[in-house]
């Protein structure tokens, strides 16, 4: 049995986990990662080297990386003293190789290579950009720390609004038998990937199973009040189609009127604050199967 093309949209923690599932099942496996992160290491890096928000293509490498690799726990070591404090070694690397290279795609490849990792990560977009959010009354918020920040957030977008995808994320995506979305921060994650207009329409013009992996429970005070319903509306309203909605209400976020497929099944194990990869994995081949 042929296994399947799997791409992985989103960013940071969320997608990090989807990959530790992805892994398990898919044929060949691709993350599509959001660059718009404005805060901590990444902040200081954007501004200090003029390059892309860094950590969370970080985090998917790690998360794709051999087992028991030792370069891959280093990539997430982060000094505590001296000039260097608060950043991780990755992250550091990263920037290393992209400068090296004078590419952002090629110096992650060339990262991903160094930690034998499972399958590739791109950058949703290949330029600088900035988070912008429109909060109910009509209130503009900018910058994806000011936006975590913010309630009621209406929609986001990004500054330049004509950023583009790398075109191997597109050819990924439209070559992809499953598209996974999420888990993680709705609008400064998720949508911070898949608002990226070029990946919002290969998402709509791809021919695969496309996925909505819902949080565990709303994340205060960015989607605060929102049952999984809402989260689907979200999406919507940035133009990101999806098929069907895995989630797990039994952590205590409702239903609502989905108005779409959902697989409504237990996903943590342990450790009931996050998913697990092991039963997100089963959920996600099942429904392939």
């Amino acid at each position: 049995m042929v296994k399947p093309a799997v791409v992985a949209l989103g960013g940071g923690h969320g997608t990090a986990v989807t990959l530790r599932a992805a892994r398990r099942y898919a044929g060949s496996l691709t993350a599509v990662v959001s660059v718009a992160d404005d805060g901590g290491s990444s902040g200081r890096l954007r501004e200090l080297l003029n390059v892309v928000a860094l950590g969370d293509l970080r985090k998917c490498l790690v998360a794709l990386a051999a087992e028991d690799s030792a370069l891959a726990l280093a990539f997430e070591h982060r000094f505590d003293e001296g000039e260097l404090a608060g950043h991780a070694l990755g992250n550091l690397i990263l920037a290393g190789l992209v400068e090296a290279t004078g590419d952002l795609v090629s110096g992650v490849q060339a990262a991903a290579q160094l930690l034998h990792a499972d399958g590739d990560v791109l950058p949703a977009t290949v330029e600088r950009v900035v988070l912008k959010a429109e909060a109910a009354g009509g209130a503009e918020v900018a910058g994806q720390v000011a936006v975590s920040r913010a309630a009621n957030i209406r929609s986001v977008s990004l500054v330049p609004g004509d950023a583009q995808p790398p075109r191997r994320a597109v050819e990924r995506i439209l070559e992809a038998d499953q598209i996974v979305i999420g888990p993680g921060s709705l609008f400064t994650s998720v949508l911070a990937a898949a608002a990226v207009g070029g990946i919002a329409d290969a998402v709509a013009r791809s021919t695969a199973q496309r996925v909505y992996v819902c949080n565990l429970r709303p994340q205060l005070p960015e989607t605060a009040g929102f049952d999984v319903a809402a989260h689907m509306e979200a999406l919507n309203r940035h133009n990101v189609s999806v098929d069907v909605v895995v989630c797990d209400s039994s952590q205590g976020m409702a239903l609502g009127d989905l108005g779409i497929s959902a697989l409504d099944i237990p996903l943590t194990e342990g450790n009931a604050l996050v998913h697990s990869p092991v039963r997100l994995a089963h959920a996600l081949a099942s429904l392939l199967a």
